[in-house]
């Protein structure tokens, strides 16, 4: 059993849909049984948004039954395209696949999935198009899982279904090195780990939605990224086999461009300093991603974070309020800067990652920030103006154009 997610851009149009049947058609004919997710064709989605703006503060509840609608009309249509290429085939709603979820309307969580229509139509010899993006909460109400929340709805179907593989067909290749837009060498991976992916996903690489790398990786779903319109690439698999822990040390270089940068200076050096902060910040509902505390001589200590940049102006408010509970001198904000990052398993294996990765910074004349790591990653903040640059040097540094020695 496989579980094939269709996106946007690869349903964008009747003339693509066709195409994405045709190949599911040939699925089909391999003896595959499938399941396929489809997101909304398209810009469907930010236009729908749109229109739901068009009428002020809507309730989150009606927001979602609105935007849910995207996903429907596709699995209809993906459902007619699949019938005209003599596959037998029945679209389902988030709720008639039996997707249920918390009452988070925007951003909801899957509670539990009930996969007994699903079978029932599989038994039937049907191929079923579920609508992804979408679930329904326990009073009855539509519920959409929030931005690329079709990966998500693949990924829990292939989990509940047991399939043997859930592939997302998309717009790209499959996972890559870096941006191949940002640097020419970046070289198309043959697999990953879902360590290594779920660090890509978190700092910045924007081809699979995070949750459904963490759920693809609780559940042990092999995950296969693959073009839409490249019916023979093998695209990239996302795997948890152990792997050789003599391999690169580095697989691939992550950035993000979103970041912004908040300092408390001159905050009291004293215990319970750093929970007074982010307490107010979490109350603004911010999220925070690396943490810096430097204590001077004078008994005070400059207390750093990063947030996203969309956030920073929430943080800036929290921070301000922070300051003065805690006696801080000064508050400083910088919307201007980029994370850039190394990841990979085998740096549990490897000395020396740290040290290159700065060494080739300092060579370019780049300036660090902030560093922060991890077992399997190291990240630094630095200007965004010299974001690209770094990608590149960090990216030749480890010489990820290279192809692995095989094992």
């Amino acid at each position: 059993m496989m579980v094939c997610k269709y996106g946007g851009t690869s349903v964008g149009s009747a003339a693509l849909i066709r195409r994405a049947a045709a190949k599911i058609k040939r699925l089909a004919e391999d003896g595959e049984q499938i399941v396929v997710v489809v997101s909304a064709m398209g810009e469907d989605t930010d236009r729908l948004a749109a229109l739901c703006g068009e009428f002020g503060s809507a309730s989150a509840r009606e927001r979602d039954r609105v935007l849910a609608s995207g996903e429907e009309i596709s699995a209809g249509l993906a459902a007619m395209a699949l019938c005209n290429e003599g596959v037998p085939a029945r679209s389902f709603t988030g709720a008639q696949a039996g997707i249920l979820t918390d009452n988070a309307h925007g951003k909801a969580r899957i509670v539990d999935i009930d996969t007994a229509a699903l079978r029932d139509s599989l038994r039937r010899g049907e191929t079923p198009v579920v609508a992804g993006f979408q679930g329904i909460t326990s009073g009855g109400d539509v519920s959409t899982l929030g931005r690329g929340g079709s990966d998500t709805t693949a990924v829990a179907l292939a989990a509940a279904l047991n399939a043997d593989e859930c592939r997302i067909y998309t717009d790209v290749r499959g996972i890559y090195t870096t941006d191949p837009r940002v640097c020419k060498k970046a070289r198309l991976l043959a697999a990953i780990t879902f360590e290594e992916m779920l660090e890509m996903a978190s700092l910045g690489s924007k081809v699979l939605q995070i949750r459904a790398v963490e759920f693809a990786g609780k559940y042990r779903v092999p995950l296969r990224v693959l073009p839409a319109a490249d019916s023979a690439a093998p695209g990239t698999l996302i795997h948890y086999k152990e792997t050789d822990m003599e391999k690169p040390a580095v697989t691939g270089v992550a950035f993000n461009r979103e970041e912004a940068k908040i300092t408390l200076v001159g905050a009291p050096d004293r215990p319970g300093i750093a929970g007074q902060i982010l307490s107010r910040v979490a109350a603004a509902d911010v999220n925070v991603d690396m943490i810096v505390q430097n204590t001077g001589s004078d008994g005070r200590t400059d207390f750093s974070f990063t947030v996203h940049r969309d956030e920073f102006a929430a943080a800036m408010n929290a921070a301000r309020a922070a300051a003065k509970d805690v006696g801080a001198r000064n508050v400083e904000g910088d919307s201007g800067i980029g994370k850039a990052s190394v990841v990979g398993i085998g740096m549990k294996s490897h000395a020396g990652v740290a040290a290159a990765m700065f060494g080739a910074l300092a060579r370019e004349n780049i300036n660090i920030r902030m560093i922060s790591t991890s077992e399997i990653k190291i990240s630094v903040v630095i200007d965004e103006e010299n974001l690209e640059r770094a990608v590149c040097a960090l990216h030749d540094a480890f010489q990820l154009d290279r192809e692995p020695a095989a094992e």
